[in-house]
C-alpha cells in the first residue's frame, strides 16, 4: 500500500515538473521572423544544435511520467474488485421478502365513452359553479367600474353614456 502512495506522488511531482518545463522552453520559430515565414531555411526535422538542458528535462520528465502511470495501472488491477458492503461490520444479505399480495379487485379502465362522459360533467359543474360565484351587475359599485375611456375609475364617476357591460352567460 505503501508503493502506490509513493507512486501517485511521484506521479503529480512529476506532472507539475513536465508542465513547467513545457511552459518555459521556446518553439523552434520563437522569433518574429518566425511567425511570417523567415524559418522557411529549417527542414521539418532539422538539427537545433546540441540538446538543451530544459530539453533534457522534459525529456526525462516525460519518461518517468509514462514510468509511474504504468506502474499506478498496473497496482490498481493487481488489487481486488470489492465492494463497500464487503468493508462494513455484519456484511449480512438483506432478508428475502415475498412479493406483494395481488388486489383480486383492480378497478376497472375507462371508456373513451365514459371519460368525456365525466369531462362533460365536470365542465357543466365548473359552469354551475362560476354563474353562483359572478355578482350582479347592479352589485357593482359605479367607483370601481370603468369608465367611458377603459381607465378605472378609482373615485372618478362614469359619464352619462357609459354603462359597465353586462357579463356574458355562457
Amino acid at each position: 500500500m505503501i508503493i502506490y502512495y509513493l507512486l501517485t506522488f511521484l506521479h503529480v511531482v512529476v506532472c507539475v515538473i513536465l508542465i513547467l518545463v513545457v511552459l518555459l522552453q521556446s518553439g523552434k520559430g520563437a522569433d518574429l521572423a518566425g511567425a511570417f515565414g523567415g524559418g522557411a531555411t529549417q527542414t521539418a526535422f532539422g538539427s537545433r544544435g546540441p540538446a538543451s538542458f530544459l530539453s533534457k528535462l522534459t525529456t526525462g520528465a516525460a519518461i518517468v511520467f509514462m514510468v509511474t502511470c504504468l506502474g499506478l495501472s498496473l497496482n490498481s488491477a493487481r488489487q481486488q474488485a470489492s465492494s463497500v458492503m464487503d468493508a462494513t461490520k455484519g456484511g449480512r444479505a438483506p432478508a428475502k421478502s415475498a412479493p406483494a399480495a395481488k388486489s383480486q379487485t383492480a378497478a376497472p379502465v375507462p371508456t373513451s365513452e365514459q371519460i368525456r362522459r365525466m369531462q362533460e360533467e365536470a365542465e357543466a359543474k365548473q359552469r354551475t359553479a362560476g354563474a353562483q360565484s359572478q355578482p350582479s351587475p347592479a352589485a357593482a359599485t359605479p367607483a370601481a367600474s370603468p369608465d367611458a375611456s377603459g381607465k378605472s375609475g378609482g373615485t372618478q364617476t362614469p359619464s352619462k353614456g357609459a354603462q359597465s357591460p353586462a357579463p356574458k352567460k355562457p
